[in-house]
Parts: C-alpha cells; sequence; structure tokens
C-alpha cells in the first residue's frame, strides 16, 4: 500500500480524529492543524501525528508540503476563510472532506451505518461492543468515546464496519451501507437544512440508500423498512421491568424472540438505542448469547449520561445539546431518583441551534428544580444579534440564573439538589472534573 502523507485541518474533532488514527494505524505520516490541545490531540501526537495549534502555513512539516503527495481531509466545521486551506487549495492539493474519506472506507467491507438525530453514537458503540462479543473483526468511527474500548476507533478487522452516519453537511450521503437503523429525526441543524421538512428529506434519500429489508427504523418515523420499538414494531421491546437498577426485557423479532436481556442504563432512549444495535446485530448472525452478554458487558459511552459521582451528590455528564435530549436526561434521571431535587447545568451550543429551538429549550431545562446556564459555546459560529444565554432563562423560576465557569463549581457546591445533570457539547466537558473535586472536598471538610 501506497503510504501518502496525510494532513488533517481540525484534527481534534471527534470525527476527525478517528479517522486521523485510521491512518496512523495503516502506516500513513500524519499531521494537523487544530486550534486547541485536547486529550484527543494528545493522543494523537502519542500515535505519532504531528499536530500545530497556528494557522501558520510556515508549521506544516515538510513531508506534507508536496501536492503530489499529499492527501488533505478537512471537516466542514474549518471557516472557509482558513489560512490552511487557503495555502492547500491555492497550490493543487487534493482535498476531501471527512465523511468523503470515510465514504471510500465503507466501500470496502459491509457497512452497518446508524444514523439519526440523537441516539447516533450510543447506538453505534453498543453496536461495535455486540459484534465484538460475537467474535467479529470490526472496523469503527464513533462520534464519542466508547468506555469498552477507551476510544472513538477501533481496528480490529474488516469483517465489518460501523459507523455513525452524520447528517451535519448532509456527510452520510457519502457512505456505502449495507444495513442502516435510524433513530431520530428531529429538527436539528437547521443552520444547514433551512427546514425540518428539508432535514427530513435528507434522512429519506440516506435510507433510500439500502433496500427496506436492510432498515431498522424506530417505529412512527415516515420511513418504510422493518422497525422497532416499546410493544410497537417489527422488533419489538416486551415485558419490559426494572429490577436492581437495570431494565430487563425480551425482543421479539419476525426471526424469534431474545429471552431476559439485561441492560443496566437507564432511559427509554437507551431501550430505544438497544433496540437498534441488537437489530443490525442480528443481521450479522449475532447469537442470542452473543447479545446477552454484549448488553451486560456494555460500559457505555463518555459524557452519554456518564455516572462521575453518586456522593455527597449524584452527578451525571452528558453531552445532550438538543431539547430532546435534554428531556431524555431528565425523565432517566426522574425514572432512577423520582423523589429528590435536580440541578441542571447546561451550556447551550451554536448560536443558531439556540436561537432556533429557544422556546424549546426553555421549556426542557424548566423541568428540572435549579438550573445554572453557562454562555453559549459558539462552535463554529459567529455571535447572531439578540442570541444569547439569557433567552432560555425562565423569569417565575427564581432558582434559574446565568453563571460565569469560575463560579460555576462553587454554585453546583452550594446548591440544595441532590441530583446535578451537566449538559452540553462544548467546553463545558472540561468543568466536570472541577466540579466533581470542589464537591469531594466540600463532602470531606
Amino acid at each position: 500500500m501506497n503510504k501518502f502523507p496525510v494532513y488533517f485541518v481540525g484534527i481534534g474533532g471527534i470525527g476527525m480524529s478517528g479517522v486521523a488514527q485510521y491512518f496512523l494505524a495503516l502506516g500513513h505520516p500524519v499531521a494537523g492543524y487544530d486550534r486547541t490541545r485536547t486529550p484527543l490531540t494528545d493522543k494523537l501526537t502519542l500515535l505519532g501525528a504531528q499536530i500545530i495549534y497556528e494557522e501558520d502555513v510556515d508549521l506544516i512539516p515538510d513531508v506534507f508540503t508536496n501536492a503530489a503527495t499529499t492527501k488533505v481531509v478537512y471537516t466542514p466545521a474549518i471557516p472557509t476563510s482558513s489560512p490552511l486551506l487557503a495555502y492547500f487549495r491555492e497550490h493543487g492539493f487534493t482535498l476531501q472532506k471527512r465523511a468523503v474519506v470515510i465514504g471510500e472506507i465503507s466501500k470496502t467491507m459491509p457497512c452497518l451505518a446508524v444514523a439519526g438525530t440523537h441516539g447516533k453514537t450510543t447506538t453505534s458503540a453498543l453496536l461495535t461492543h455486540l459484534l465484538r462479543s460475537s467474535g467479529k473483526k470490526i472496523t469503527a468511527f464513533l462520534g464519542g468515546i466508547a468506555e469498552n474500548i477507551g476510544s472513538n476507533f477501533l481496528l480490529d478487522g474488516q469483517d465489518v464496519l460501523v459507523v455513525e452516519a452524520d447528517e451535519f453537511d448532509r456527510s452520510f450521503m457519502q457512505l456505502h451501507p449495507s444495513a442502516i437503523a435510524l433513530t431520530s429525526m428531529d429538527a436539528d441543524h437547521l443552520d444547514i437544512y433551512g427546514t425540518h421538512k428539508e432535514l427530513t428529506e435528507a434522512f429519506v434519500a440516506f435510507a433510500a440508500k439500502v433496500s427496506p429489508d436492510k432498515r431498522f427504523v424506530r417505529h412512527g418515523l415516515a420511513v418504510s423498512g422493518n422497525s422497532f420499538g416499546l410493544e410497537e414494531g417489527t422488533h419489538q421491546v416486551l415485558n419490559l421491568q426494572t429490577i436492581a437498577g437495570a431494565y430487563t426485557f425480551d425482543f421479539v423479532t419476525p426471526r424469534g424472540t431474545l429471552h431476559g436481556l439485561r441492560l443496566p442504563y437507564p432511559g427509554h432512549h437507551n431501550l430505544m438505542n438497544a433496540a437498534a444495535a441488537i437489530s443490525l446485530a442480528l443481521t450479522m448472525d449475532c447469537s442470542a448469547a452473543d447479545i446477552h452478554h454484549g448488553l451486560e458487558t456494555f460500559k457505555g459511552v463518555d459524557r452519554r449520561f456518564s455516572m462521575r459521582l453518586t456522593h455527597p451528590k449524584v452527578l451525571v455528564d452528558d453531552y445532550a445539546h438538543h431539547p430532546t435530549e435534554i428531556n431524555a436526561v431528565y425523565d432517566a434521571l426522574t425514572a432512577f431518583y423520582p423523589q429528590q431535587r435536580k440541578l441542571a447545568v447546561f451550556q447551550p451550543h451554536l448560536f443558531s441551534r439556540t436561537r432556533d429551538f429557544a422556546d424549546s429549550f426553555k421549556e426542557a431545562l424548566a423541568s428540572f428544580d435549579e438550573l445554572l446556564l453557562l454562555d453559549i459555546y459558539p462552535a463554529r459560529e459567529l455571535p447572531i444579534d439578540g442570541v444569547n444565554s439569557a433567552m432560555l432563562l425562565t423569569e417565575t423560576h427564581g432558582s434559574h440564573q446565568l453563571v460565569s465557569k469560575d463560579e460555576l463549581a462553587q454554585k453546583v457546591v452550594a446548591s440544595s439538589a441532590d441530583i446535578v445533570a451537566v449538559m452540553g457539547a462544548g467546553d463545558i466537558a472540561f468543568e466536570v472534573d472541577k466540579i466533581v473535586e470542589s464537591l469531594k472536598k466540600d463532602a470531606d471538610a
């Protein structure tokens, strides 16, 4: 194989870093740029990637400056005004979006793709674990750190590719799936699609990449194929019980029933994620015993209802950045802690999303007894006039307040809530350890 150099513009993103690991694992020289050093970029550096944190073309290593030999991979989250992108374009480099690269890889082996505005990461991570439990040799590109493998990327072999099919920028249209699961089609990314109708049409077009018998769609979505659901659909969760902090259930399919499955994660959304993952795993002839074992031993995904502390307060860390996801976190907490007072710590993600779903965010956050609200994390966007976190406050809810990161940990310590949910897709993730340490110190004082 030609070990051509690969340069990544935006190498530290959860999706881009997985592709960078893929090329590193195959022995390619890898380098890249990102604006912020993170645990993901540190990992890539340890694996051999050369990473810069300034958009200075003079810092590009020499081996990556030959347009005839170097592939440049970029994420659409990088502004088109990027000096690095301008340099590569002006000098005749081959540039490909991350989605195109994964699309090329998906041609080389059977591809199981998980799509949906919510649930993709947990479903694809669980699917990967179920397939590994059955002895399959997997390649996987995930949108989060799966605790069982400690990574967002896996390269065990080419029996099957598991990929999180990203709807942002219509990236999933580049894939060549063998079978798909579709978990949800709620309005999101309206900065890209404009309307919910256009977003839905994109999902329908993606689903059409496989025949109806290879589609597994959450019951109630307007896409034909097999359907999964709680006591509804062709693939049904039945006889659901909550025993010793876990769900137990049977899973009924046209091919037979799996009895006595156990899932140690709260929330009906996680039952739906499990139903989608099991449905796809069965297409690869995973046995009932393998699925039993895989569900029992699944450790979850970092920042997907991650239990970070149980004393003196219960603290759950979650990537939730859409009103539907916030509602799912609240419902899961309420199922396991129905009487306890609950605090939401939330950092809105994107000005456009905050504007488009302000009323829904406000309603979802009002479910919590208390709210600490950080400024909007802009990610790829510039500010929008009149759009700010204060839009999400409920005026009649006195325990809802705006806070800075500097005061966040102490505000959580001072809260009368027993249950804390830290939510958001921005850099709020880096505040969680500080909150945990402050709570521990207060308990020991």
